[in-house]
């Protein structure tokens, strides 16, 4: 049995938008960045989509499919999902939903070392957190066309719902450092480290 192609975010993305049509890949990278998909997958490198289909047809998830050409655009190659390809999306799809990836975010990385900082200057940063975090949840509702059914918004509301976890969870992060429920300094840094170091 061959082994299962390595799945990848964008390369699940890019099979999706096959199983819609047969595209060539500078139409797949406008689709994704006119459905707000570029949230979803890091596509800012022209190359990435196509370095992902070059991967998706080696696996023998995808093939050329002939070409076509747009008016005062050069010759492009059009790709389609073969049956292999559909078949492993939906492997992919019930692997991913079901059980949390290993992920290694920057964010809780940071947290792990704030004692390197001033409490105040902490309850600065991450006031301004919240602010950003707002402006994104403000605009994910606002990108929402007005009676697009939820299935197709559902990756925009699970967003949603978590940067309002988050901003919830520091706003009470930020009030603790406010009221100086949650504070450090030298001394009890050393005092812990000597305790459970």
């Amino acid at each position: 049995m061959a082994t299962e192609p390595r799945r990848s975010t964008l390369g699940m993305l890019l099979l999706a938008l096959l199983t819609e049509a047969p595209m060539h890949p500078y139409r797949m990278q406008q689709m994704i960045k006119e459905r707000g998909q570029d949230q979803l997958v890091n596509v800012a490198q022209r190359n990435s989509v196509y370095q992902a289909l070059d991967r998706l047809v080696r696996d023998g998830l995808a093939r050329p499919a002939g070409t076509a050409r747009e008016a005062g655009r050069p010759e492009r190659t059009v790709y389609e999902i073969t049956d292999e390809g559909a078949a492993t999306m939906r492997r992919w799809l019930a692997d991913a939903l079901p059980a949390p990836a290993r992920e290694f975010p920057e964010f809780p990385a940071a947290l792990a070392f704030i004692a390197v900082l001033e409490p105040h200057h902490v309850r600065d940063l991450l006031a301004q957190r919240v602010e950003t975090l707002e402006a994104k949840v403000a605009a994910i509702r606002a990108a929402a066309p007005p009676g697009l059914p939820r299935l197709f918004l559902i990756e925009d509301e699970y967003r949603a719902a978590l940067l309002t976890a988050e901003i919830a969870w520091l706003r009470g992060v930020v009030a603790d450092l406010s009221d100086g429920t949650l504070a450090w300094d030298l001394q009890l840094i050393q005092d812990t480290l000597q305790e459970f170091g």
